[in-house]
């Protein structure tokens, strides 16, 4: 999809001057990203955010296999001034084997990221322009799961421009066995995502899943989003809303996101958030910052964060990072 295609393209810009091997129809590349937090409240933090390793094969069949390794904050300074790497942790984010039958049918077998708005299918840090991530996308959906998609696209006739219709439909086959931090798990996840792509990009999500803890309450989600490129500008922004099997409220959130050209590679960064679970912590913030293009596979970023209340991944304050796709 899109964001696989995004990272292979850039890893081939990162590696353009090596000699290519026709002998072999393997890629390997990754990416990895290091920043400083120096919260409202608090020490400085310095991290090393993670080493992701990136595989991919294909050949002039119908077969491509894709797999994305990481290893979560390798490298750590804390508040006992100095470094360790106690809080590390390997991650499968992503082994998936896909048979293509057409541009309308391909079929998706293993694990791969949630088809669920844009920005869970563009997480890495190369390819998103702040260093923290919407609360929204974080904790009403899982990020990943294991299982079967099927994905397509068609050409669409809709007055008297063209658009192309995007598809994915999935059903989650083997629940997460490994919990990593204080991630939420779900079970029993299925869903569908369905995007009309042009000048304005716009997506619909839905999704039925279980959150595994006691009570299991079960969830219906409902996301739009869109995406839109106006005189230089990015405009772009997602919603959630999850209902639970009784027709109450499940959580929700938002953002709004804008990217203004500053020029010579600067850009002006401005997203406003809300996120809402019941029981549970809940707020709006706000990110302003800015974001320097060092290089196609190199972002530096820097940026403020407030809002009405501290979330344990983003602190209120101030965040600089540094990311590569190599």
């Amino acid at each position: 999809m899109f964001s696989v295609a995004l990272l292979l393209a850039l890893c081939n810009i990162a590696h353009a001057d090596e000699p290519s091997e026709e002998a072999s129809n393997f890629k390997l590349g990754g990416y990895s990203s290091a920043s400083v937090v120096a919260p409202r409240n608090g020490s400085t933090d310095f991290n090393l955010n993670e080493i992701s390793l990136l595989l991919s094969w294909e050949n002039d069949g119908r077969f491509k296999f894709f797999g994305e390794l990481e290893l979560e904050r390798p490298i750590s300074w804390n508040e006992n001034k100095r470094f360790d790497s106690k809080n590390s942790y390997l991650d499968l984010e992503r082994l998936y084997l896909d048979y293509n039958h057409s541009d309308k049918l391909n079929i998706r077998s293993g694990r791969f990221l949630t088809p669920a708005g844009r920005w869970n299918l563009l997480h890495a840090p190369p390819l998103v322009w702040t260093a923290t991530r919407p609360l929204a996308t974080s904790y009403l959906f899982p990020n990943g799961i294991n299982g079967l998609m099927m994905f397509g696209a068609t050409p669409l006739q809709l007055g008297a421009g063209e658009q192309t219709l995007e598809y994915s439909v999935y059903v989650e086959a083997l629940k997460d066995q490994v919990r990593d931090n204080n991630e939420i798990i779900y079970k029993d996840v299925a869903g569908a995502q369905f995007r009309l792509g042009n000048r304005f990009n716009v997506g619909l999500s839905l999704a039925t899943m279980t959150e595994d803890r006691p009570g299991n309450p079960d969830y219906r989600l409902l996301g739009l989003d869109f995406i839109t490129h106006i005189n230089g500008w990015e405009l772009s922004g997602e919603g959630f809303q999850r209902y639970t099997n009784n027709g109450g409220n499940g959580g929700s959130g938002a953002f709004l996101q804008s990217a203004a050209p500053l020029g010579n590679n600067w850009y002006w960064l401005t997203r406003l958030e809300t996120f809402q679970r019941p029981q549970e912590v809940s707020g709006e913030r706000w990110v302003m910052g800015v974001t320097k293009r060092v290089a196609p596979t190199q972002l530096l970023k820097m940026e403020f964060v407030g809002g009405s209340a501290d979330f344990a991944d983003t602190p209120r304050g101030f965040i600089a990072s540094f990311a590569v796709l190599f």
